[in-house]
């Protein structure tokens, strides 16, 4: 313990400003200059002796510069040696410390003796009575008794003016067994005094003196408390040195003091966390909580009140006390349902999509009629920048319902969907909860974005807890693990999105009704541009018509040789390069005259200067803008009517593909299959069943060599280009078939003919998926003809009716009809003769 004997003649001094330090008080003090700075970090941090940890703090109005002056006129400079109890530091935004310091005596500055990189003054100790000392009051003084008792009085006076609490009975205790000669400085510290004041108690070195300076004080808080002062305003905490400071925290209403004063005594509430506990009671009355809600939320609100705001538990109950209030358990925003309006609005933001479009009305149209249906959990399944995410905001709003969305992607916890349980630090409720309490409505539209793209991670399947939350029988009492009681998800209309759905688990999709949204075609791409995205990046870029101008053969372009999706993302950034191009020549000319609009249209030349407006951009100018094609097919199509090459069309994420099928025969082989490209596992086996069926149906092509084997000597390399690509799916079949027929046989198949379909064994052709994406794809590659299984003649209907005029679809049952169609009937199987001829 820190007492008078141990304080050296040497001090580090510590200047404060507007604020006293008195004996028997703690004081938390921030640390900024650089004088202070340098003395916390070689004296207090460096150094681990009980006399290193006492410093001298003197308190200054102004720079403490011209203190040394004062000492050699002989003015007497009094401070006070204090105890540092801890020391904490940050160094953001910029390096700074806090101490906290407890008063232990008065001394008087005699002189300083350094000033770099510290202040060091010689003190002496100047307390008549000095704390820690168990020094009794001389009996002979008569007038200083008087006070004591008189002083005494008035401080129990006052603790019996406040409520009966822990804290007043602590304090009521601390008055009776403090030495006489400490209770002026703590009186002082605790009652309301002006800087002034504490400076006048501390600058009194005689005890009588500093009692009648202090008595005062005590009788005017008294006075204002009878007066009908509001007594909250003296509410705040006290501080007491570490020698007498309680253990035991405890709350109490006190009288004004500092509040740094009343933490070192434990106190734990102020008015400002009593207010906040009142609007917290008055926010949970107002949102209507259910009876098994609102009873926990009480006894939690019990817990709040009874815990401070120091507590490792206080943080964690208040945020769910929060959640609590502002969950809108009891609001909903009306619906206004106009399906004529819904379908103009749907038919005006978004172009095609009539089977999505078509849906949707369906769904409104029920709501109309019966406002309480349940589900279905709508989930829009294709290509990305085909329009999904914009449809639920298009449904949203025709609703007139909030708008949330949750991107799923790369979610692999569990708990982003439940929430944390709140024994964990950092605890939060789940995205789901966190999403309707955002929208402040119980009945919002959320969007689950990419929910195909969830992955399992150690801490549980965020799938799996999806299941709840979109199985309409069971979200009604969905319990989110931080809340941790059931709420009512029924009102909430779930639209899911996803790129394909074979990631998705099943028990998840058998929750959803999957509505498959296509890619476009190049029609539908050319008119979203033109009515839709061009306008919108003049828009952004603050052009008009007035200035640029986009032919459709133009536009045409980007679509064939700049974007290869089945989306316009990339078709969009394409036109906002185009208007950035603009842009340049529009910001150069509008200094002047140089910016004029004329009715003579101009191409655009970057060379030129001034240009005219409007600037008409086409072919010359789009290829100058964006350079070269990037999807060049005059390379593809220059292999394809050569023996062993055929055209095969392919369904991806971002929409159908032509995909090239090359064969070729390697002399001196022992008739080995070899395939490259980066296959899949299931292509691998088509190549291996195509080949096998060829061996079979050989001699019926007479494709045979003189032995009457096909591979006699041979190996059989079968390419899919573009290897950096993995290719795997059961539709490459009667490709890889017709490429080996025309290997073997010399015979090109036609140039203008593309194919998908499966293969079986005996020759059958087997139904595909993906049909709509891969004509749109021959339809894009400029082909006229297309082969698919006569099985999929159902799947035509959702093909635009002009891209079906376009094409010539020829379906097909088994591989006969496939070779007779690859090769125009330039190979073809002899008829069969039957032996046995009737004579009847």
């Amino acid at each position: 313990m820190a007492t008078v004997s141990n304080i050296p003649k040497k001090l580090p001094l510590l200047f404060i400003c507007n604020d006293v330090l008195l004996p028997g008080s703690s004081m938390r003090i921030p640390v900024t200059t650089n004088y202070s700075m340098n003395m916390v970090k070689s004296r207090l941090l460096s150094q681990s002796t009980l006399s290193s940890t006492i410093i001298g703090v003197i308190t200054r109005k102004e720079d403490h510069k011209d203190i040394e002056t004062e000492v050699s006129d002989g003015m007497p400079i009094i401070g006070t040696a204090a105890v540092v109890i801890q020391v904490t530091g940050t160094n953001w935004p910029r390096p700074a410390f806090t101490l906290l310091v407890t008063g232990i005596c008065r001394f008087q500055l005699e002189k300083i003796i350094m000033e770099e990189p510290y202040p060091v003054g010689v003190v002496a100790i100047v307390d008549k009575f000095r704390m820690g000392e168990d020094t009794a009051v001389e009996e002979d003084a008569e007038e200083l008794n008087c006070l004591v008792t008189d002083f005494k009085s008035a401080f129990m006076k006052l603790l019996n003016m406040l409520d009966p609490s822990p804290m007043v009975i602590k304090l009521r205790r601390m008055v009776e067994m403090m030495p006489a000669h400490a209770l002026a400085d703590l009186c002082t510290s605790v009652v309301s005094a002006t800087y002034t004041e504490k400076l006048d108690v501390l600058n009194a070195l005689d005890l009588t003196e500093r009692f009648k300076k202090t008595l005062p004080l005590l009788l005017r808080q008294i006075e204002g408390l009878e007066v009908g002062d509001d007594q909250k305003k003296f509410q705040n905490k006290i501080e007491l040195p570490t020698t007498i400071r309680p253990k035991i925290p405890t709350s109490v209403s006190m009288i004004k003091v500092p509040k740094r004063i009343r933490y070192a005594i434990g106190g734990n509430n102020d008015d400002d966390d009593m207010n906040d506990i009142v609007e917290l009671q008055e926010r949970l009355r107002k949102a209507k909580l259910p009876s098994y809600a609102q009873k926990v939320a009480t006894k939690e609100l019990k817990r709040l009140k009874s815990l401070g705001p120091f507590s490792p538990e206080h943080g964690v109950v208040r945020n769910y006390v929060e959640l609590m209030a502002e969950l809108p358990w009891d609001v909903t925003s009306p619906e206004t349902i106009d399906i004529h309006k819904a379908r103009k609005d749907l038919d005006e933001d978004h172009y095609a999509m009539e089977k999505l479009k078509k849906r949707v009305l369906e769904y409104l149209a029920v709501r109309q009629l019966k406002s309480n249906l349940k589900g279905p959990i709508l989930c829009f399944v294709g290509p990305p920048g085909v329009g999904k995410t914009s449809v639920a905001r298009s449904i949203a709003s025709t609703l007139g319902r909030e708008f949330q969305r949750i991107s799923l992607g790369g979610v692999c916890n569990q708990s982003d969907i439940r929430g944390h349980r709140r024994t964990y630090i950092g605890a939060m409720p789940g995205r789901i909860l966190q999403a309707i309490k955002m929208s402040g409505v119980k009945n919002p539209v959320i969007l689950l974005d990419e929910i195909d793209k969830l992955s399992i991670g150690v801490h549980g399947d965020p799938a799996a807890a999806l299941l709840e939350v979109l199985d309409p029988e069971q979200n009604c009492h969905f319990v989110d693990h931080f809340l941790n009681v059931a709420f009512d998800l029924s009102q909430v209309m779930f639209i899911a999105t996803a790129n394909r759905i074979r990631t998705i688990p099943a028990p998840l999709l058998d929750r959803m009704e999957v509505i498959h949204v296509e890619g476009y075609s190049q029609e539908e791409k050319l008119h979203i541009a033109i009515r839709h995205l061009l306008p919108k990046q003049l828009n952004e870029h603050g052009l008009t018509e007035d200035f640029i101008q986009v032919p459709s053969d133009s536009i045409k372009l980007i679509i064939n040789c700049y974007t290869a999706e089945g989306g316009v993302r990339g078709l969009e950034r394409k036109l906002s390069a185009l208007c950035r191009a603009v842009a340049v020549k529009v910001a150069e000319c509008s200094g002047g005259e140089k910016l004029t609009s004329t009715d003579n249209t101009e191409k655009l030349d970057l060379n030129s200067e001034p240009p005219t407006f409007p600037i008409v951009l086409d072919e010359a100018a789009v290829e100058d803008i964006l350079g070269p094609p990037i999807f060049d097919d005059d390379e593809l199509w220059s292999r394809v009517g050569e023996p062993g090459v055929a055209v095969g069309l392919a369904w991806t994420a971002v929409g159908g593909k032509v995909m090239l099928v090359e064969a070729t025969k390697l002399a001196g082989g022992d008739g080995q299959l070899i395939l490259t490209g980066f296959l899949g596992g299931v292509m691998k086996e088509s190549a291996k069943l195509a080949l096998n069926w060829l061996r079979s149906a050989a001699k019926q092509f007479s494709l045979t060599a003189d032995d009457g084997e096909l591979m006699s000597g041979t190996d059989v390399h079968i390419h899919f280009p573009a290897g950096a690509v993995e290719k795997d799916g059961p539709s490459g079949g009667i490709t890889i078939a017709t490429a080996l027929v025309s290997l073997f046989s010399g015979i090109p198949v036609a140039s203008d003919l593309a194919m998908t379909g499966e293969l079986s064994l005996r020759g059958v052709v087997l139904p595909v998926g993906g049909i709509k994406e891969k004509i749109m794809a021959a339809h894009r590659a400029g082909l006229s003809r297309v082969i698919l299984p006569k099985h999929n003649e159902k799947d035509l209907q959702e093909v635009a009716v002009e891209v079906k005029s376009c094409l010539k679809l020829i379906l097909v049952n088994h591989m006969e009809e496939v070779i007779e169609a690859a090769f125009d009937g330039a190979l073809t199987i002899p008829q069969k003769v039957d032996p046995l001829t009737s004579k009847l």
